[in-house]
Formats: structure tokens, C-alpha cells, sequence
């Protein structure tokens, strides 16, 4: 087994960031989507740009989840005006929660989670809420299981195609 610890990306770190957007991006979601669609949300909301500007706006902060040496996923926690919807000081968004495949099945969605509740905890945030996509049941059992429920939803732009996103969130205590 390896020691799973968390880590702050840097902004050097730009271009593992992009590689590890894009491949669990394109595992989780390559299957059910159009690859026009795939390439042109990689193309454009993963760019090497579109991450530098995120990695250096306020409020928005990445996290590698390491296995040993090893990047196994990440997490991008957005506070304040960073944030894609509710936008209020007492609230934090997690934006992405993301696990290699090779990595799924180990609990490190589950370790990812839990670092979101601790910053949120010593940041003084009282509630948690993310969106995720309608069609990915996995997530959603996955965030109803730890104590989410919904709220709300919003539209998402995959390329050229809208999708509805569910709303959750979870009190911090």
C-alpha cells in the first residue's frame, strides 16, 4: 500500500495539472459524450491558459492527492467570488474531485472529500456544495452517502452541448 497525503499545486505545476485534468476528465466522461464535444472541452476549458488563469484567480485553490510519489487525483476548492453559483462568504464550492482510474476503488475520492471538509473546518466555512453531472449516478451516490443533498441545478457547457448538473450540498460541522 502507499501513504496517501495532500498537497497544494503550484503555479509552476501548470502543465500536471492539464495532464491530469485531461485524462480523468477523458476517463470519466469519454464513454457517454460526442469526441467532438471531448475535444473541444479539453481544447478550451482545460487549456494550459484556462489553468493558469484558475491556479492564479483569488479564492480558487488546487490540491494533488499524492500516492507516494505518485499524482492519483486532484481537487479544486473555490471561495468568495471564485465560486460558480452561490458566491457567499460562508461557503466553499468543490469544482473538480478527481481520481485516476488506476487509483479508483482505493478511497482516495473519499480522502479528496475529506480534505475539502478540513479546509473548509479551519477556514470557518459553514456549508459545502459542488455540481455534478445529472448522468453520473456514481458521483451522486457517492456525495449522497456523504451527506449531500440536493438543491438546485445549473446548466454545463460540453462543447456545443448543454447538460444539467444537480446541485449539492452539505452543512460543515
Amino acid at each position: 500500500m502507499f501513504n496517501l497525503t495532500l498537497r497544494s499545486v503550484q503555479s509552476h505545476e501548470v502543465a500536471s495539472l492539464q495532464e491530469i485534468s485531461r485524462q480523468t476528465f477523458s476517463e470519466t466522461f469519454a464513454d457517454v459524450n460526442s469526441p467532438e464535444n471531448m475535444r473541444k472541452y479539453l481544447e478550451v476549458d482545460l487549456s494550459l491558459a484556462r489553468l493558469r488563469h484558475e491556479i492564479t484567480t483569488p479564492g480558487s485553490r488546487f490540491f494533488f492527492a499524492m500516492a507516494g510519489e505518485e499524482v492519483a487525483g486532484y481537487l479544486k476548492l473555490n471561495t468568495g467570488d471564485a465560486q460558480t453559483e452561490l458566491k457567499t462568504a460562508d461557503s466553499i464550492e468543490i469544482e473538480r474531485i478527481y481520481v485516476l482510474k488506476q487509483f479508483q476503488g482505493m478511497e482516495i475520492g473519499k480522502f479528496l472529500l475529506r480534505a475539502a471538509f478540513d479546509f473548509a473546518r479551519r477556514e470557518g466555512f459553514r456549508l459545502l456544495w459542488l455540481g455534478v453531472w445529472e448522468k453520473n449516478h456514481k458521483a451522486i451516490g457517492f456525495y449522497l452517502k456523504n451527506g449531500f443533498v440536493e438543491f438546485g441545478e445549473h446548466n454545463f457547457n460540453l462543447g456545443d452541448e448543454e447538460q444539467r448538473d444537480v446541485l449539492m450540498k452539505c452543512e460543515v460541522f
